[in-house]
This record gives structure tokens, C-alpha cells and sequence, in this order.
């Protein structure tokens, strides 16, 4: 599949609905060979960081990755996988979890917006602001007046990163019922993982068909010219870590930085022995 054919299928296109139910998580948008998908996954790497590199020395602009997904999606193994090889240096990873302290005292989108990406950095949600539509309504954290005015928000909050020179790549990470079970088994069973299970999971899991639901509306209303969804199956971790990566790659053709000139002074210089 062509890379436009395939962003155009995750798209959840503005004005239209997103339609979880109708997207197959275990989806290899087809592509059946793992190794292939390997190999392909290393180009797009070496891309990537090409690119990273021309956007960082570029210092114009700014790309931000923001990953949400249900418990055990992949969210962590996505960063781990497709940012391989990058430079530390501009890029940045935020994971966002429950405000408290100071975070309190200030409006939700608060702490978003301070760790957006400066110009010349890549920037990394591991969940993000949507968790304060999503888990606020599903969990009961505010009333209905309150999560039910915040896409108009978030919708104008992207619009301004837009419009100031940060592309926002939005990805939501599509995994089954029957395969969130499985990884969660597996951490449990897994002391190297283990860990990361909290008890707050398996509640979460009871409310499975909520958070789909909300999550449906959410990616619905703030899918945006500006900053469209994009759904990706994630049953399949190679196919996940591919799709990602595709989508990021032609974000960054799309954005195109560019090298600052050489110091014209520098041209017949050559370096002594």
C-alpha cells in the first residue's frame, strides 16, 4: 500500500465520524510478510532521523506525536520501537498521568501546552490532554458540563499550535478486547512486567465499552484539518510499530525542513593535520 493510501485509510476525516467499531484492530493493512515489515521499519527509521536532524538544525518548526490508546495498546512499545536510534537531543517524551500538586491549580490544558515541543524538537505525548475528556468522563471526575466543552478547547488549542508552526500527528492505538486480555495476562505473569499492572486496570477493563464509546466521540470532534486522527490497529505489534512510523515519515516530508546555509566564509577552509 502506498504511503497516501494508507494515511488516508487510518485518517478519521474531519466532519466525519470515527467509527471504532468498524476498524479492525487486528488490521495488517496489508502487509503479510513481518520480516518485510522489519526491514522497511529500519528504512523509515533511518528517515526519520534524517529528518529529525533537518528539523532540529532548521529550528523553525516542531512535530508532536500524541499517542492515546486503552490500557496495554502499545503506547510505550510504539515509542521504544520507532524512535530507535534517534537523538536524544530534540526529542522529547511527556507521559501524563493524574494532575496533583501545582497542576491542580491551574486549567487542564496547562501543563499541556509546557511541554509542547519547542521549534526544532520532536515531542511525544503517552496519553495527553485527551485523557481530561475521556478518563474525566468515563471515571466521573466532572460533570457533563464540564468534559462535554472541552473538544471545543482542544480543537482551538491545535489549531493555535498549528498556526505557530508545530504539526501535530495524532494517533489512536487500536487494540481488540480479546488482545488487551492477553497482554494484561502477560503482565501479570511476567515479573520483568509485572510492575507496570495497577488494580485500577482490571476496573478499567470492566468499563471497556465506555471508554470506546467516549474515545469514539472524542477522536469524532476533534479530528480537524488542522490535526486529523488517525486510527491504527494494534493487535499486531510490527504492523503498529509501521503504521506509526509511516505517518510520521510523511508528516515530516510534508513539513520539508531545511539546513541553514553553510557560513559562506567557511568554503576554502580545510582543516590542518
Amino acid at each position: 500500500m502506498k504511503t497516501a493510501e494508507l494515511v488516508a485509510q487510518l485518517r478519521v476525516t474531519p466532519g466525519g465520524a470515527a467509527r471504532l467499531a468498524k476498524r479492525d484492530p487486528g488490521d495488517r493493512l496489508g502487509w503479510n510478510d513481518k520480516q518485510a515489515g522489519s526491514t522497511r521499519l529500519a528504512e523509515l527509521a533511518a528517515e526519520l532521523a534524517l529528518f529529525h536532524n533537518r528539523l532540529w538544525a532548521e529550528a523553525r518548526r516542531s512535530l508532536l506525536l500524541v499517542l492515546q490508546g486503552l490500557d496495554a495498546s502499545g503506547k510505550d512499545g510504539t515509542i521504544s520501537h520507532v524512535f530507535t536510534g534517534l537523538n536524544p537531543q530534540g526529542c522529547t517524551v511527556h507521559s501524563f498521568k493524574a494532575p496533583v500538586g501545582p497542576e491542580l491549580a491551574h486549567d487542564y490544558l496547562s501543563r499541556i501546552h509546557a511541554a509542547c515541543p519547542a521549534r526544532g524538537e520532536i515531542g511525544i505525548f503517552n496519553r495527553s490532554h485527551y485523557e481530561d475528556v475521556v478518563t474525566v468522563r468515563v471515571e466521573k471526575l466532572a460533570p457533563k458540563s464540564v468534559w462535554k466543552r472541552r473538544p471545543e478547547h482542544i480543537r482551538e488549542f491545535e489549531r493555535m499550535l498549528t498556526d505557530e508552526g508545530t504539526t501535530l500527528v495524532k494517533v489512536f492505538l487500536n487494540v481488540s478486547h480479546d488482545e488487551q486480555r492477553k497482554r494484561l495476562q502477560e503482565r501479570l505473569d511476567n515479573p520483568e512486567k509485572a510492575w507496570k499492572f495497577r488494580r485500577e486496570d482490571l476496573d478499567s477493563r470492566t468499563r471497556w465499552d465506555d471508554y470506546m464509546s467516549a474515545f469514539d466521540d472524542v477522536l469524532t470532534e476533534t479530528s480537524t484539518d488542522w490535526a486529523p486522527w488517525y486510527v491504527v490497529p494494534a493487535d499486531h505489534n510490527w504492523v503498529r510499530n509501521l503504521a506509526v512510523a509511516e505517518l510520521l515519515v510523511d508528516a515530516l516530508r510534508t513539513i520539508d525542513p531545511q539546513l541553514p546555509a553553510a557560513d559562506p566564509g567557511l568554503k576554502d577552509v580545510r582543516i590542518p593535520d
